[in-house]
């Protein structure tokens, strides 16, 4: 199995067991508080109809009312200024729901806006994540530099703590301002600025809603808009940095699938200049046209015989080496040269031998006893005692060796 099909399965089963995780989690820590709270807002709610003598009709229009006045409370929604909000609320993603479109009209330009809008968003927010990161390096770099450290350049775990660090700062800072401009605790404020600038966006607790803040407190709008906008760089930042590096991994290990797949169809096995022996067996060892052996090494002979040992090349140890067996390559000999032609003289190159005192068929008789067919395919027997290889080399008898 590929590895990135194992990586893709391990992903989906550690995130739905994280799922359950949390779901338990959130199920032990809020079920019971859910309750009591039901409870508490059903004995209020019998309490108003004794107490006012009206119908559960009518009760239910009250709470209808109550509700939906509830974002008329920060002044205009879709004035120009609130709907500079909204549309910061639609491109981020982090989609509040504190006001919404309700004309047709409304929520098909908000379709088209953030079909629009969101991808141009999260490429600017990318973008800007990666200058921070640049700038965070070049930051480094000359703080090392004037400590005379070392290493200079900045790693990616001194990235991470840097935008781990910005981030914090931000939130922090964020919450302290909410605290005073909404009147929320400052773990709440911290707990709305962790939903803003991670888009998960509830909707539960939303700035600019009180007291008509959208048309009174235009200082507070551009700070709540910056506030979104620099958090969110320094967000993606960090997704920059973690999130995309995983989620990149992939696309590596497709490419270098890919790499690998290609390399092996540019290797091939090459039987490239072996040399067949009389008895047809393969001897590797030979290499290319010039009669350049593996080993680097010039020969000037292309037969098969053991003359491959001339010039110079006597007394050097033979470099071939038996590859198949001689049966298994019948069907590879070239038709011009059919393996019952090639007739050697044996008894006369043993005694040609045997007056060397060497046993090994010299240079100057390697031609008694062999046919040799030429380019035209007549074949003619080589009688003079005294050809030397370079001639035979001349006269093309390199068909006993041929290439695969």
């Amino acid at each position: 199995m590929k590895k990135q099909n194992v990586r893709t399965i391990s992903l989906i089963v550690c995130t739905f067991t994280y799922l359950l995780v949390g779901a338990a989690v959130f199920d032990a820590l809020e079920s019971e508080t859910e309750k009591r709270r039901w409870e508490a807002l059903q004995a209020v709610e019998d309490m108003i109809i004794r107490k006012y003598n009206i119908s559960q009709e009518d009760f239910k229009v009250m709470e209808t009312v109550v509700l939906k006045s509830e974002p008329h409370k920060a002044g205009q929604q879709w004035k120009f200024t609130g709907a500079f909000y909204y549309a910061t609320t639609v491109l981020t993603t982090i989609g509040y729901g504190h006001s919404t479109p309700t004309t047709r009209g409304g929520k098909l330009f908000t379709m088209c806006y953030a079909i629009v809008g969101i991808p141009l968003g999260l490429v600017m927010f990318q973008s800007i994540g990666e200058r921070v990161n640049r700038l965070s390096s070049f930051v480094i770099k000359a703080v090392r530099s004037s400590l005379r450290c070392k290493r200079t350049v900045a790693s990616e775990v001194d990235l991470i703590c840097v935008v781990t660090t910005l981030s914090s700062l931000t939130i922090a800072g964020g919450a302290a301002a909410f605290s005073r401009f909404e009147g929320w605790s400052y773990f709440d404020s911290v707990y709305y600025c962790f939903i803003t600038l991670t888009t998960i966006g509830f909707g539960d607790m939303v700035a600019l809603q009180k007291d008509n803040a959208l048309n009174r407190k235009p200082e507070y709008v551009m700070f709540a808009l910056i506030f979104i906008l620099f958090g969110l760089a320094i967000v993606a930042a960090s997704l920059n940095l973690l999130v995309l590096r995983f989620v990149t991994m992939n696309t590596e290990d497709e490419r270098r699938d890919e790499a690998q797949a290609m390399q092996a169809l540019q290797v091939a096995v090459k039987l490239e200049g072996d040399v067949i022996t009389s008895n047809g067996s393969i001897l590797s060892g030979y290499e290319g046209h010039d009669g350049q052996s593996l080993n680097g090494t010039n020969t000037s002979s292309m037969c098969s015989c053991r003359c491959i040992c001339l010039n110079g090349n006597r007394h050097k140890k033979h470099q071939f080496k038996m590859r198949r067996s001689p049966t298994h390559i019948r069907h590879l000999l070239p038709e011009v040269v059919p393996m019952q032609d090639l007739n050697y003289d044996t008894q006369s190159m043993h005694t040609i031998g045997a007056l060397n005192g060497s046993g090994i068929v010299s240079g100057s008789h390697m031609g008694i006893g062999l046919d040799v067919v030429d380019d035209t395919g007549n074949r003619s027997p080589i009688i003079k005692p005294q050809i030397h290889p370079q001639k035979l080399l001349k006269r093309n008898v390199s068909l006993l060796s041929f290439r695969i």
